[in-house]
């Protein structure tokens, strides 16, 4: 992020406020941000059309470019993939949507979500917004950087809990298929209250309940105590200049937990924490400059300890592994 113009010399309440008051605001793309969120909800139906599929047949998710091909053949084919495909949409937007609020709240210079389509297991890359202005306090960077968690958490319960009320049991599902995807702690508690003593290889997730588990995914990686992450800026509003080494540890972490995946057995998809690694290291691990030092008051520090929750909850040391290998 750079920086636009100086602080005053004393810094008083409002001055952020002020400062940002008087730049000037560059036009948002309004164009780009349409499409993008167009071919996202394009490519997220046809995996929840796969993902609906799958599971009217009582079968693992198995995903690959066929779907792509019957969606240009008839587009209304995949129209059943659209309660997933939603779902996820609106907790990303939600997530974003966190940020860009209480980023305009302090004024400050930020953008429209930006949706990144791909044709993966999830049909997205997520979205992000981009901040265009510095933020140079200690309560900004704070707020901005757990509005999005906390949002984005908070949009996805409903969907989690109505699609685990929608999923199923059929007995081995999971080891059946080419991948296993993990379970969240947050999940794995609705499971054991919707279907006590059902083990997770045994319950077939509602296409809406993975768009929720694709959100709690997302929310950990975001509050991960890292650099640029959402994560790394409540932990460096807290402690300052001290996270920067915390950060790299954090990395190496990572990247050791990578590695053990992938020289496991049972977890060849290791390479998934290795890649988040090795991108962190190179791009994500500057901090804002904070001219405004000033501690953060105790409600700040309540919601710090529910976004580490909130991680808590959300988190799984491996989401997604392969089966037999």
């Amino acid at each position: 992020m750079s920086t636009n113009g100086s602080p005053p010399a004393a810094v008083t309440p409002g001055w952020w406020e002020t400062l940002q008051s008087g730049q000037a605001r560059p036009r948002h793309p309004y164009w780009l941000h349409a499409l993008l969120l167009l071919l996202t909800l394009g490519t997220t139906t046809v995996v929840g059309s796969e993902l609906q599929r799958s599971f009217a047949r009582n079968q693992p998710f198995f995903f690959d470019f066929s779907g792509y091909a019957r969606f240009w053949r008839d587009p209304a084919s995949v129209l059943d993939g659209l309660p997933f495909s939603l779902a996820l949409l609106a907790i990303l937007l939600a997530h974003e949507m966190g940020h860009y609020l209480a980023a305009r709240y302090y004024r400050v210079n930020v953008t429209l979500p930006f949706f990144l389509p791909a044709p993966t297991l999830i049909g997205t890359f997520g979205a992000f917004i981009r901040i265009r202005s510095a933020i140079l306090a200690k309560r900004i960077l704070f707020d901005i950087g757990v509005a999005g968690p906390i949002a984005g958490f908070l949009a996805l319960l409903a969907p989690l809990i109505a699609g685990v009320s929608l999923s199923k049991v059929e007995t081995g599902i999971a080891l059946r298929g080419d991948v296993i995807f993990g379970t969240p702690l947050l999940l794995r508690l609705l499971e054991w209250i919707a279907f006590p003593g059902v083990s997770p290889d045994d319950i077939a997730l509602h296409p809406v309940a993975r768009a929720a588990w694709v959100g709690l995914l997302a929310t950990a990686l975001n509050l991960l105590p890292i650099g640029q992450l959402d994560g790394g800026h409540i932990l460096y509003a807290f402690f300052g200049e001290r996270t920067r080494m915390s950060s790299r540890i954090f990395v190496i972490a990572l990247a050791a937990l990578g590695a053990a995946q992938l020289f496991t057995s049972a977890y060849k998809m290791g390479y998934m924490w290795l890649f988040w690694a090795g991108v962190l290291l190179l791009l994500g691990m500057r901090h804002p400059v904070i001219v405004d030092p000033a501690p953060l008051n105790a409600r700040r520090r309540w919601l710090g300890l529910a976004a580490l929750a909130i991680f808590l909850l959300s988190f799984t040391a491996a989401p997604i592994r392969t089966t037999g290998l």
